[in-house]
């Protein structure tokens, strides 16, 4: 009978272990879109298309500019100037999700510039143009984010060139308050809220046709960096319930995809 209970014991251990190992993971989602943004050399060959792009339209405003006001280019942080898919992998590793370990990730100072993007700030502020960093990292990370962007070797991280998120997500009001004394050349984000209010809060087929009107600024005066992470397009595929449950966001992933359906062929 021990002998019987013991095995007993040794198959409710390994179904257990079987179990834990199944398991399926909230964040499995997440695992392509951050390899690619730390693996794929096309990511890093379309964050330097987007900085070499704002360089040449950088000198070619510099070049015609009449404005008495001084020159400046705003910039977002995440995925914009640093990379944070280490976090994610994070996430993705634990089963956690934002804003668990964000903090601590924040505090660390590890992330890493995002490709080009130092070159293309040092490039700015040579030129004698105005750096902005406007993001929505919360106001209570700012002593960390300098450090950070210190830390790697960004120009400009002084109190006054940071606008970080306050009372709202929205950028429109930090925007106006710097086009009040700047003339504002260009814009770099990864999310489409990083350049106007338009974007904000829309659905797939409203953000699709705000993106269509505003075609002839991008690559012109809004320079956009590739996310496949995270971002307000993935709000759009949840409308903006950000607080589903996971299988419920995993519902709504599914059935935001376009397929091609074999039967209609027949």
């Amino acid at each position: 009978m021990r002998r019987i209970m013991i095995i007993f014991s040794g198959l409710l251990i390994l179904l257990a272990s079987c179990q834990i190992k199944t398991k399926t993971n909230p964040n499995e989602h997440l695992v392509m879109a951050t390899l690619y943004q730390q693996t794929a050399a096309e990511y890093r060959a379309l964050c330097y298309q987007a900085f070499n792009l704002g360089r040449w339209q950088l000198q070619a405003m510099l070049d015609t500019l009449q404005s008495k006001k001084k020159p400046a280019v705003i910039v977002d942080i995440d995925e914009t100037v640093l990379d944070n898919s280490p976090y994610e992998g994070y996430v993705i590793k634990t089963g956690y999700s934002y804003p668990a370990g964000w903090k601590e990730w924040v505090k660390a100072a590890q992330a890493e510039p995002v490709p080009g993007a130092l070159e293309f700030l040092t490039f700015a502020d040579r030129q004698g143009v105005d750096i902005f960093y406007v993001s929505n990292r919360r106001a209570e990370n700012q002593a960390w984010t300098m450090k950070n962007l210190k830390k790697v070797g960004f120009p400009q991280v002084t109190d006054d060139h940071m606008f970080l998120r306050t009372t709202t997500s929205s950028k429109e009001e930090r925007r106006q308050t710097i086009q009040k004394t700047h003339t504002i050349l260009l814009l770099f984000g990864d999310n489409l809220n990083d350049f106007a209010s338009v974007f904000e809060n829309k659905s797939i087929d409203e953000r699709f046709k705000a993106a269509d009107e505003f075609r002839s600024q991008f690559g012109r005066r809004f320079i956009v960096l590739p996310n496949a992470m995270y971002g307000e397009w993935e709000g759009a595929i949840y409308n903006y319930n950000w607080g589903a449950k996971p299988a419920k966001k995993s519902q709504m992933r599914l059935n935001a995809l376009r397929y091609f359906k074999m039967h209609d062929l027949q």
